[in-house]
């Protein structure tokens, strides 16, 4: 067995080599990367870190302000659109490529077959966005099948919820956005309003809301207590069943389904098996915030993996700022027993602060021992998000995006440190420091370390802080350590997340070597994966009274296959 890494990249910023970086700057003036930079020898880089599947971010055709008019693509009004590239989240046609990507924008879907085909080729396997509960305000879709209607096209707009409706309407009141037009003569115009993507049922959102959007109308009567009116199975449901269906003929390998929760649990267990009957390979990831509705989704909704940012995530990012304590770590993973294989790990997604950036820890070394944890606790997968193996801090001011620690996915930019990698399309990393190369070297052993070996992929999982709370020689304020084991193979993983120096005795209970099948062992001797000169050896008795002694450098871990 393989384990998942899934490495999430943004296409319209892999490729981008044009350094201007002019605030709020166009298309032409600070560039935008293209499907086809995702060459052969790009492609082969990516799969050296381990990765095992790409999510391409933003491919799907989304609201933006770029002109291609001339292409027959509708113009859209700025006061709908979030920056001047727009919000991969706004779909604008479901059935089609965002032209940004494109080098000859006619041929786009071609360029992403293509795209899908190289990435098979080399290894990998692809992940496309779904984002099932809003569209872009200005939808239109020029690219969808024959006899498919607009979306909203049969919709009775004088009442605020109709099952059979694909939106949610606030009859005779006009939408108004809290964008201004930059041409006084042209407004964007929607009347009725439709109720925003965020839920939002006023006519006026703010600009914290997602007014660029529109909520989708699942049969779920959001102005009466939620009532749910599933039978007979409402429009949206269909028209979203056909488009997966579409995207899946095109070879993808799964979908990342945007904000999953704010879709009926009941859709997605009548739709993924719908498309698994088909595509069986497919995998459904779900993204959903709300920990009560982690079982359900995976148990009833069908899901394949969920996010696990209110657990696993959150804890370790309090570990990192020193605002918890690493035996927090084990509550959250305690947390969800039981389902710790559908749970994605990650530390960067391109809705969270970099680990290098001031606001998360403010040095990518930090990061270390929470990748560490990351990959090593479960079998389930593990995320990177691209320029999280180099250091990216996301320190820029981009636009839309302001200075806030993320890289902006509104605006069209030229991520630095991506670029030093990149060094005008070679990806040899010619322009890199020697900090961000090493630890682009370090996530590479890593990986190819966990990915593959049975403790990781097929093990179980044994705790030891709770045998190390009154050990004075294992300060449980820095250290974090934990087993484990498969059929004779055991993995000691214990990291630091301080910035000292520490020596440190790790105790393990009997109850631990009985649990692993090893109460007949009587000596182990251990040597670390990751590379560090510290071989350690000792007797099963003295693990269990006193504790195997080990150093560790500051933000580092080690990992021991103990024989």
């Amino acid at each position: 067995m393989t384990k998942i890494i899934i490495y999430q990249v943004l296409p319209r910023l892999f490729g981008n080599t044009n350094r201007t970086r002019k605030f709020n700057g166009s298309y032409e003036e600070n560039g935008c990367g293209k499907l086809n930079d995702f060459t052969p020898k790009a492609l082969e880089e990516i799969k050296q870190l381990g990765t095992t599947h790409i999510w391409y971010t933003g491919v799907i055709e989304h609201a933006l302000q770029t002109d291609y008019s001339r292409f027959g693509i509708s113009k859209d009004f700025p006061e709908v659109v979030k920056g001047k590239a727009g919000s991969p989240y706004a779909i604008k046609d479901y059935y089609d490529i965002n032209p940004d990507l494109a080098e000859d924008v006619p041929n786009r879907m071609q360029e992403f077959e293509a795209l899908i085909s190289r990435t098979q080729e080399s290894g990998l396997k692809t992940i496309i966005d779904f984002v099932p509960n809003h569209l872009a305000r200005q939808y239109n879709s020029d690219a969808k099948p024959k006899d498919t209607k607009e979306f909203g096209e049969a919709d009775n707009t004088d009442t605020n919820f109709n099952a059979n409706n694909n939106f949610y309407y606030l009859p005779t009141e006009p939408f108004s956005s809290p964008i201004s037009s930059i041409n006084e003569h042209e407004h964007y115009i929607e009347k009725p309003a439709k109720v925003t993507g965020n839920d939002c049922m006023s006519n006026k959102p703010t600009i914290n809301d997602w007014y660029e959007t529109i909520k989708l109308n699942y049969g779920v009567d959001i102005f009466n207590g939620n009532s749910k009116h599933f039978e007979p199975i409402p429009n949206t449901w269909e028209r979203m069943l056909e488009i997966l269906l579409f995207w899946a003929n095109k070879k993808v390998d799964g979908f990342r389904c945007d904000m999953a929760e704010m879709v009926p649990v009941e859709f997605w267990h009548w739709v993924i098996p719908k498309v698994k009957d088909k595509y069986p390979h497919i995998i459904f990831i779900a993204e959903v915030y709300n920990p009560d509705l982690y079982r359900q989704f995976i148990t009833h909704g069908g899901f394949d993996f969920l996010y696990d940012k209110v657990g696993v995530y959150d804890s370790l990012k309090a570990v990192m700022q020193g605002h918890a304590k690493p035996n927090s770590i084990t509550k959250a993973w305690d947390s969800v027993t039981g389902i710790q294989q559908h749970m994605l790990f990650f530390l960067e997604n391109h809705d969270e602060q970099r680990i290098a950036s001031p606001f998360f820890a403010g040095d990518a070394k930090k990061g270390i021992p929470a990748m560490i944890v990351s990959g090593c606790m479960y079998t389930n997968p593990l995320m990177l998000y691209f320029g999280q193996e180099l250091g990216e801090a996301g320190m820029d001011k981009e636009g839309f995006s302001g200075e806030d620690g993320r890289t902006t996915i509104f605006d069209y930019w030229g991520v630095e440190q991506f670029q030093n990698w990149v060094n005008d399309k070679k990806f040899d990393g010619g322009l890199l420091s020697d900090a961000a190369a090493d630890l682009r070297a370090w996530h590479i052993h890593f990986i190819n370390t966990i990915k593959n070996h049975e403790a990781i992929t097929q093990g179980q999982l044994y705790d030891l802080m709770w045998y190390n709370e009154d050990n004075p020689s294992f300060d449980g304020d820095k250290i974090f350590a934990f087993l484990r084991y498969f059929k004779g193979k055991i993995l000691l993983i214990v990291v630091n997340f301080s910035d000292e120096k520490l020596k440190c005795r790790v105790k393990i209970p009997a109850h631990a070597f009985f649990s692993m099948g090893m109460e007949s062992k009587k000596y182990f001797k251990g040597i670390d994966l990751l590379g560090g000169e510290n071989i350690i050896s000792f007797p099963q008795e003295v693990a269990i009274t006193n504790g195997a002694g080990l150093r560790l450098k500051p933000y580092s871990g080690r990992i021991y296959e103990l024989s």
